[in-house]
């Protein structure tokens, strides 16, 4: 349990974790960051994060594939993936505020006039039907001027020009509503963008669905989330913002609400580029470093873009299903639903009255996450974090005549191609077996045997030699 434990989730921490863990891979080579790093990244995705100390231009170092698969995950935050998901089930319970701090270290460095992030950041050019350049890690922080709330979310930056970036604000979001509201009162929305934060509000700006309401400060859930409080700074150009203490960069600026640019297209999480569009535009007045700062990289198309959503989702997901229906036990985000469409959810039936709440279980997995389009529900015996095991599920349990049901006409998102600007029929698949007849699909057991005393190894001289004395 770790109810009450505390972890350092600071970013330098997390990587110092992961080097030790064999989890972080250094480039010994100089990259070109217009293309050729984004595609190292691209290519040994899923794999060791990467370490570029030395970046073509630039005397910044870029870190990439952070969280891209299990392993390092768990390497970062020092605990294992259950223990993840238990720190941001905390996380969605009781706030705690941030301590504000005198001394930031992402305020050691500090440029305010001629501002060139091209020159200050090593930007990179992803792939080569971008738009441009893009700063990918960026959370931006707002104050909700109507609400007074705080809002932490990741949102793509498309370089224009010396000071000025092109927001992409998709509708729905909270960072959206706060522009609105900006906007309704003829004002600029002031905003800071922080790249390399520490890890809790990493994954407390990855955390959507009903677990995440406009009332939640993410700043508050985030320390919520390492068990201890998260420290902040006033920002130095934007008297009423706060910002993390820890970050490696922040661009204070403020997002004007008359004025729009083209922006995209950019390769995104769902594989395809996203199409060129009007985006509100963000000016920085003011940079923020430490003294020698990591730049902190996503690839829009790459695992770690849908894996850091994961443990998020899933926490939610079992935050808000295990009140609804107690006999969820346990849930998996899947991989090849890019952790955000497909769910496999496990139930335990214990009497027959249990009958029909599994199908109970997918409607209110469909309406805690918008974007969930496929809903497996399998029963105790089958391990939902093997594909296989799910997929034998499927073929001994499931009868399509009686087992499949659809939701015509339900809200997703609308990066999905195939839907109707983000309207989509969902999938329903009831892959258990009623109560009464568990006995009948047991599954065959075998003897437990300690394979620890036995010894094996590559030798095959005695196979060798009874094939050799068959076949004289």
């Amino acid at each position: 349990m770790i109810s009450n434990t505390v972890f350092d989730t600071r970013f330098r921490s997390a990587l110092a974790r992961m080097a030790e863990r064999d989890r972080l891979l250094t480039c010994s080579d100089t990259v070109d960051p217009h293309l050729e790093l984004a595609a190292i990244m691209k290519k040994l995705d899923g794999q060791q994060a990467l370490y570029f100390p030395r970046v073509a231009g630039y005397e910044t170092p870029v870190v990439g594939n952070l969280m891209t698969c299990q392993e390092n995950c768990e390497a970062a935050f020092g605990t294992d993936f259950h223990g993840i998901r238990e720190m941001i089930g905390r996380a969605l319970g009781a706030p705690l505020p941030p301590v504000l701090v005198d001394h930031a270290p992402v305020q050691e460095v500090v440029v305010s006039r001629d501002i060139d992030l091209a020159k200050h950041l090593p930007i990179l050019q992803h792939a080569p039907n971008d738009a441009g350049r893009y700063i990918t890690a960026g959370i931006v922080v707002v104050q909700d001027p109507t609400t007074g709330v705080y809002n932490a979310s990741f949102h793509r930056l498309q370089l224009l020009g010396p000071d000025r970036l092109a927001i992409k604000l998709d509708y729905g979001r909270h960072l959206r509503l706060a522009f609105e509201r900006a906007k309704a009162s003829g004002q600029p929305l002031p905003v800071a963008v922080c790249i390399g934060v520490d890890l809790s509000l990493y994954l407390t700006a990855a955390t959507m669905g009903s677990q995440m309401p406009e009332s939640a400060d993410e700043l508050a859930i985030a320390g919520r989330l390492s068990g201890q409080p998260l420290t902040v700074a006033k920002a130095v150009s934007l008297p009423n913002l706060i910002v993390p203490a820890e970050s490696e960069f922040v661009l204070e600026g403020e997002i004007h609400t008359e004025e729009v640019a083209l922006e995209g297209p950019f390769g995104e999480f769902v594989g395809f580029a996203a199409p060129a569009a009007d985006a509100p535009v963000l000016q920085v007045k003011t940079l923020t470093r430490r003294k020698q700062p990591i730049y902190h990289a996503i690839n829009g198309y790459g695992r770690e873009t849908i894996g850091l959503r994961k443990y998020v989702l899933e926490a939610s997901l079992l935050k808000a299903l295990g009140p609804a229906i107690p006999i969820v036990t346990d849930v998996e985000m899947t991989a090849g639903g890019l952790h955000r469409f497909h769910v496999v959810v496990q139930v335990r039936k214990t009497s027959p009255q249990h009958d029909g709440l599994q199908r109970n279980a997918i409607m209110a997995a469909f309406g805690t996450l918008k974007d969930l389009d496929l809903a497996i529900v399998v029963d105790d015996d089958i391990d939902i974090h093997d594909p296989l095991d799910v997929e034998y599920a499927l073929a001994t349990r499931m009868e399509a005549s009686k087992d499949i049901f659809m939701i015509p006409g339900a809200r997703g998102h609308e990066y999905v191609r195939v839907s109707d600007r983000g309207q989509r029929t969902k999938l329903g698949i009831d892959a258990t077996v009623p109560f009464d007849d568990r006995a009948r699909f047991q599954r065959v057991k075998f003897a437990d045997a300690d394979v620890s005393k036995a010894r094996f190894s590559t030798d095959t001289s005695s196979l060798d030699a009874l094939l050799e004395s068959r076949l004289k």
